[in-house]
């Protein structure tokens, strides 16, 4: 005798919606875009339980850093744009920039790309993203998770995280202890809104409504809210090794903006004096300010308004530092300098 129970067609993880054969077949296409971010010091392969890195001997002390981070709405516009071939770099750019402050050289990557159901050429190109990220910083894309959770998102969306781990000598750290009164803080442009002040950009966008493919100074504003974001390792890696301890300070200027991320990296009874004059606002910020009707200074805590990254050094190291970022292809605009404040008082101030 058959029971109800038993007539009924058998399951299998494809049915409930796991398709592992997409799988497989992306972790072969991911393959050849990992080994162009290989390092010598990463010892087997992709596709291992875990990943292997040997810490260099040339190092006397070693200190690990280390930064997770993701990419925040921007993916919102990614999924509505059909912008999947950038955001892999955001997701890079948001940890390497993080540990390079504290002076730590970016090793290796790992991400975590989580879907309903896998779509494996939307999450190759996601991928592609984050390998040119990777070679941009140096590090290896030595491993990472892709998981498929049917039920977890709406169809064609996707999470992604990321992690860094940097190496620094344990006597070459940046803490900012160093920094006093008279320093020069110098600003290093950016490429655009990076990966911070999405909602807010969003709701300009969606309010304002303007055409996403029009000329916007001489590309479309699709592209310019989509740019990726700037990653400093490179140049300033080539600035800590030409001089040793030049560099007093950094600080990355994500969500918070300058008014948040300065302050971070400042002691006690310091502040940072910063001249809004001293670099131009990019257009997509002054754009983003007029048709957001946004103050002045709800700009400078949302957004990085055109500086991407802050370096703070001596008065008399400051030509040095800037000769040799702009040979590194950065854009270096000297923003402000260092003063003594009072207790309560703001620590950085623009104006």
């Amino acid at each position: 005798m058959t029971s109800a129970k038993d007539s009924r067609s058998p399951l299998s993880y494809a049915a409930a919606g796991v398709d592992i054969d997409a799988g497989d077949a992306l972790v072969e296409r991911i393959k050849p875009l990992a080994k162009r971010t290989m390092r010598p010091e990463v010892l087997g392969s992709i596709g291992g339980f875990g990943a292997l890195f040997e810490v260099s001997k040339s190092y006397r002390e070693p200190v690990l850093v280390s930064g997770t981070d993701g990419v925040g709405t921007k993916l919102r516009l990614a999924f509505e744009l059909d912008g999947h071939d950038t955001v892999g770099q955001d997701l890079v750019a948001m940890s390497v920039n993080d540990i390079l402050v504290q002076g730590a050289e970016p090793a290796f990557f790992l991400d975590y790309f989580a879907c309903g159901k896998l779509d494996v050429d939307t999450a190759a190109r996601v991928v592609g993203g984050i390998a040119r990220g990777c070679e941009l910083a140096g590090c290896a894309l030595i491993g990472g998770e892709t998981a498929e959770m049917p039920g977890m998102y709406p169809p064609g969306e996707y999470d992604l995280a990321g992690f860094a781990v940097g190496i620094a000598e344990k006597s070459a750290l940046i803490t900012g202890e160093t920094i006093g009164e008279g320093d020069v803080v110098l600003g290093l442009a950016s490429s655009g809104a990076h990966s911070n002040g999405y909602s807010l950009l969003r709701k300009i966008l969606e309010r304002d409504a303007p055409d996403l493919e029009a000329d916007f100074h001489g590309r479309t504003l699709r592209e310019t809210v989509l740019e990726p974001t700037r990653i400093y390792v490179k140049s300033l890696l080539a600035l800590m090794r030409e001089a040793p301890g030049l560099v007093k300070g950094m600080a990355h200027i994500t969500g918070g903006g300058l008014l948040d991320n300065v302050p971070r990296v400042l002691p006690a009874g310091f502040a940072a004096h910063i001249d809004a004059s001293a670099w131009p606002m990019p257009p997509l910020f002054a754009w983003l300010k007029e048709a957001g009707n946004v103050a002045e200074q709800e700009m400078y805590r949302v957004f990085n308004c055109g500086i991407g990254m802050v370096v703070i050094v001596a008065e008399n190291d400051a030509a040095q530092a800037t000769r040799t970022l702009t040979d590194g292809g950065e854009v270096v605009h000297r923003i402000g300098r260092i003063q003594r404040c009072s207790p309560g008082e703001a620590q950085t101030v623009v104006a």
